[in-house]
């Protein structure tokens, strides 16, 4: 049955399940597993005026997950919408565009982590004795990793309902079927909303999410440009 479902998945999609399966177990089971998920945030994004902050957290982070919450929506989410866009777009051009959404999310994340380090303390790489002033958000910048594929699952989603708009999906904690272009720009809304509310409950990266929804939107109208599909 295992053999059967993942043979019907695309190539690049598979391999990127696979490899995203791979980190988690390395997190959870690797040398660092007695310590529990935060010792193997190092392959996490920091904000890049961090001491923490690596430049091969550009890529690692994308593959590392907070927990196995985290990481089966993310794969459910690839499965579901990157198969079908795989199968439209041919392996490589759907590659580039998970990259593309991937590397989206993270500069919007990073950009927006910059403006309001800058805002508050007056410069994107401020002193210890600055930073001894900050705020628990500008601190949390520092110290609190982004992880996961979620800017590129959201880039997903989105090129999904520009191809598909009238297809018909359902939330799990709203089985009711709301056609693709009424409800992932409400998924879109509801993340600027978070991210401008910068709530304290709340650790998602909003920005994140919507630099993929951003970045997917675009690459998507780029492609479509000159042609008259729609599904």
């Amino acid at each position: 049955m295992l053999h059967d479902f993942f043979g019907n998945i695309p190539g690049v999609t598979k391999n990127l399940l696979i490899l995203n399966l791979i980190v988690f177990l390395y997190i959870v089971l690797g040398p660092s597993a007695g310590y529990g998920f935060e010792r193997n945030f190092d392959l996490g994004l920091y904000y890049f005026g961090s001491p923490y902050f690596k430049p091969y957290q550009i890529v690692s982070h994308m593959f590392a997950h907070g927990g196995i919450g985290h990481l089966l929506f993310n794969m459910l989410s690839l499965v579901m919408f990157g198969a079908v866009l795989e199968r439209i777009w041919g392996p490589k051009r759907f590659l580039i565009f998970y990259l593309v959404t991937g590397f989206g999310s993270m500069l919007l994340h990073e950009l927006v982590n910059g403006i309001q380090v800058y805002n508050e303390l007056g410069s994107f790489f401020p002193s210890n004795e600055l930073l001894s002033t900050a705020s628990d958000n500008v601190l949390a910048a520092y110290v609190v990793p982004a992880v996961g594929a979620s800017g590129a699952i959201f880039g997903l989603i989105v090129g999904f309902a520009v191809l598909f708009p009238n297809t018909e999906l359902m939330m799990l904690f709203f089985p009711i079927p709301i056609k693709a272009k009424y409800l992932v720009p409400f998924f879109v809304l509801a993340e600027f909303a978070l991210g401008v509310g910068n709530f304290e409950f709340d650790n998602v990266a909003h920005f994140a999410h919507l630099g993929g929804a951003i970045f997917g939107f675009i690459l998507v109208k780029i492609w479509q440009r000159g042609r008259n599909n729609f599904y």
